[in-house]
């Protein structure tokens, strides 16, 4: 891997927590994530199903995690199973785990091989009188491939028709919500990479430089400092892009008088970070832009003070939303006879701030979460207000990743340039010096 070994109390806390949770005389199991195909004979490169990682550690394909707490057989309360490491698969794939570096790695005493695990796992599972299985719950996510895990539940519940079936996700999301000590650490290191990676685009940027080539910027930074890569696909989007939510195109060139905006993050260790920065590609931002740009962080600065224990994020949304629409009529993208008029169900403000303001951070970066759960100590959430104004083709969204804790929210990106002066001031410093 890239990244620093991970203390593995990490995972044994979290096997701790998540067995605690579970039904008496159940059997909990988790799989790795499939290798992807890409075309021909080649595949995505692999990432680690979050639930398993959140537990074990373990970051390889072909890998299965056993949960069993009250299984009567000693010492099998949790065991994992791992591709089996050959010298065929050393020669063409590289070195994977043996038992020894899986078992070091997740704190699990027993580790077998992958083709071990139909006799072994066959007798706990008729030990127990419940079986939980890990499927994707996320309530946005939608497709029309099966996974692994929905794959071997079919086969599972044809096998074992008598077992009850329970759900690993209601659970991990309650863990995953609230991050410990070291989860906070890992998702900084993530934070200061992708703060390097910004300072780069501000030396880097200026008229006539294309989309694509800042987003090679980028890439070389959260290699160059261990990263797997992106936590997610990047916008580097300039001009009227700016108001496109979801541009990944990254193909234009950036033109002076246009201003850019990133949305970008790196992945270490899994854990991701979420950045949102809006620069002038000339280093200078016009009037217009100005204004707009403060109303902004006006806002992330209103909305971050509300990430507070207690809060709901229907109550927390709601609020930004007035910060939102008491900016738009500064601005005079509203006016009264807007606000007196609104649909209640899509009030004034949604034509130039369409989306949330927050969510969950972790090893996602729509992380495991209940919206419905009032926010906690513990919870890392984004926090990313923005102004579109397709008619003018200036987009503005800025955003920072806190931490809340029970003496205030923590702003994990305090130290990246947000202020405009301190944005101008990064883009000209090779201008003004002598």
């Amino acid at each position: 891997m890239r990244y620093d070994a991970i203390n593995p109390g990490l995972f044994q806390l979290n096997r701790k927590r998540f067995m605690r949770k579970m039904q008496p005389d159940s059997i909990a199991i988790f799989q790795s994530n499939d290798l992807m195909p890409r075309s021909g004979d080649t595949f995505f490169p692999f990432r680690q199903n979050s639930g398993l990682f959140y537990l074990s550690g373990l970051d390889q394909e072909e890998t299965v995690l056993v949960l069993f707490p009250d299984c009567i057989k000693e010492g099998f309360q949790e065991l994992a199973f791992i591709k089996r490491n050959d010298e065929h698969t050393a020669l063409w794939e590289g070195q994977k785990y043996d038992k020894e570096q899986a078992s070091k790695v997740s704190g699990i005493e027993k580790i077998y091989w992958l083709d071990e695990m139909d006799k072994i796992l066959h007798e706990l599972i008729l030990l127990a009188k419940r079986i939980y299985l890990n499927l994707n719950e996320h309530d946005r996510f939608q497709s029309e491939v099966l996974p692994k895990d929905v794959r071997y539940a079919h086969w599972l519940m044809e096998r074992y028709p008598l077992h009850k079936y329970h759900r690993s996700q209601p659970i991990l999301k309650k863990l995953a919500m609230v991050k410990s000590p070291l989860e906070i650490e890992l998702i900084q290191r993530s934070i200061d990479i992708t703060g390097k990676a910004f300072r780069r685009v501000l030396e880097k940027t200026r008229p006539g430089v294309m989309e694509y080539q800042l987003e090679a910027e980028v890439v070389h930074e959260f290699i160059s400092n261990g990263a797997n890569g992106h936590a997610y696909e990047p916008i580097v989007a300039s001009g009227k892009n700016t108001c496109v939510l979801h541009y990944v195109s990254n193909n234009q060139k950036c033109q002076d008088g246009d201003l850019l905006l990133l949305d970008f993050g790196a992945e270490y260790a899994n854990y991701a970070a979420d950045l949102s920065r809006t620069i002038p590609v000339n280093g200078q931002f016009s009037p217009r832009q100005r204004s707009v740009y403060d109303a902004v962080l006006r806002v992330l600065k209103g909305a971050r003070q509300m990430l507070v224990p207690g809060v709901t994020i229907e109550e927390y949304h709601r609020e930004v939303g007035k910060m939102v629409e008491s900016e738009l009529l500064k601005l005079k993208l509203l006016d009264k006879a807007d606000i007196k008029n609104q649909n209640e169900k899509y009030p004034a403000y949604k034509k130039f701030f369409m989306h949330g303001t927050s969510h969950h951070l972790g090893l996602d970066v729509h992380d495991l979460s209940n919206r419905y759960d009032p926010i906690q100590a513990g919870m890392v959430f984004t926090c990313e207000p923005g102004i579109y104004i397709r008619e003018e083709g200036l987009g503005i969204r800025l955003e920072n990743d806190i931490l809340v804790t029970d003496h205030g929210p923590v702003d994990l990106m305090a130290d990246i340039p947000i202020e405009a002066e301190a944005i101008e001031e990064a883009m000209n410093a090779e201008v003004m010096a002598p």
